[in-house]
């Protein structure tokens, strides 16, 4: 059967989708290029031998993250999307020269916030839908989705060697360039979509009321929740059990994440095009529950750890591929930049729990039980999402 040509993306889509998944993906190379090495280095900062300020620091980007989310993605329904996109990068690069620069762990927890300010992330998914077709609207989020998994593959991989290279402050100062070459991208190769003719006042309400909406929401945060709790000990993990220094953490990593695109690419066809989208979102929430479990029992030796990491990026790229595409296609038209800094919100939120919890519990009850309680939080997800409604392919 011939597709026709609205079931394919014009030459303008897949512009607008591949340089915003890049800007997108540049500005989350300052929250993951952190995440594989920060709990070995911390110790070196006065005040970093404490796992409840390591996990605070870890988290701490995404505590201004949830605050500003919803604001600025109002902001961008009134006043349009690419000058908030702007700013928000500028406060990303303040927060990453303080970050570069501090002297203790409470002056990184300080450049960390600021870095959170830089909310720009329901900005840009409302510019991807103001600038696509309804049908080809889920593609291009995909993409950016994806953005998020390959950038998180990438910085596994890419972050322990240039640790060694450039050390912490290095990989703050590199964030901060990458965060400036998003915005002349943005500015040079982005279209400027119409601004929006009159404010919303009732959207923010129906949207945060929508049961649909809510279950995603939900779905984001668990995922970022989790995902920061496993990264405050799993580091340490591969050293103490694995006896990998930590440069040497992309030999575990980089056969991981590409033996996990090799499934990825598949499933999300899947779900896409073949309607098969309820089996493999439910599929990839259990996965992560069972990774959970995996890690509890198996993670103190290197090949437990090194297969859980496999099937925990299986899950995470199917999942961050497909979460904003649904929440795309169940907000209201008026209100997508409004459910979208929702959606980024929860997001946020759940980065920032997941690294203060993740902590505590670790400098309480030990690594394992950061593991229980995250496969705890998968199995609610998995109940939650039971009940869902997904739309038929071509809808939204």
């Amino acid at each position: 059967m011939k597709s026709s040509a609205s079931d394919r993306m014009n030459p303008q889509e897949r512009r607008v989708g591949a340089t915003l998944a890049a800007i997108f993906g540049l500005r989350m190379l300052g929250l993951f290029l952190i995440l594989p090495v920060f709990a070995v280095f911390a110790p070196s900062l006065p005040g970093g031998g404490d796992l409840r300020l390591v996990g605070f620091a870890m988290g701490a980007y995404g505590l201004t993250q949830a605050v500003l989310q919803i604001p600025l993605g109002i902001a961008s329904d009134r006043w349009g999307r690419k000058p908030v996109i702007v700013a928000g990068l500028l406060l990303f690069v303040a927060g990453s020269l303080i970050a570069a620069w501090a002297p203790d762990i409470y002056w990184m927890i300080a450049g960390r916030v600021v870095q959170g300010t830089g909310a720009i992330s329901a900005a840009v998914m409302a510019l991807a839908a103001d600038l696509t077709r309804e049908q080809q609207r889920t593609k291009v989020m995909a993409m950016i989705g994806s953005s998020i998994g390959l950038v998180f593959a990438l910085s596994l991989v890419g972050a322990p060697l240039l640790y060694g290279w450039i050390g912490m402050a290095g990989l703050f100062l590199l964030t901060g360039a990458l965060a400036l070459l998003a915005i002349a991208v943005l500015l040079k190769v982005v279209p400027t979509p119409p601004r929006p003719s009159a404010p919303a006042r009732l959207p923010l309400r129906r949207v945060l009321g929508d049961a649909g909406l809510l279950k995603l929401n939900f779905g984001i945060g668990a995922l970022h929740m989790i995902q920061m709790a496993m990264f405050v000990v799993l580091p340490r993990a591969l050293i103490e059990h694995g006896g990998l220094p930590a440069p040497q953490h992309w030999k575990v990593y980089l056969p991981a994440v590409l033996a996990s695109f090799a499934v990825m690419v598949p499933a999300i066809i899947a779900a896409e095009k073949r309607d098969k989208m309820r089996p493999v979102f439910a599929g990839a929430i259990a996965l992560i529950a069972v990774v959970q479990l995996g890690l509890f029992l198996f993670g103190g030796s290197l090949a437990g750890l090194a297969l859980c990491l496999l099937l925990f990026f299986v899950a995470f790229n199917i999942l961050e591929a497909t979460l904003p595409s649904l929440v795309s296609r169940t907000a209201p038209p008026e209100a997508k930049g409004a459910a979208l800094g929702v959606y980024n919100t929860t997001q946020a939120v759940g980065l920032f729990l997941g690294g203060a919890l993740g902590g505590q519990i670790a400098q309480r009850l030990g690594e394992g039980m950061v593991f229980a309680a995250c496969g705890a939080l998968a199995v609610l997800w998995l109940l939650l999402a039971a009940s869902m409604k997904f739309p038929r392919r071509g809808a939204g």
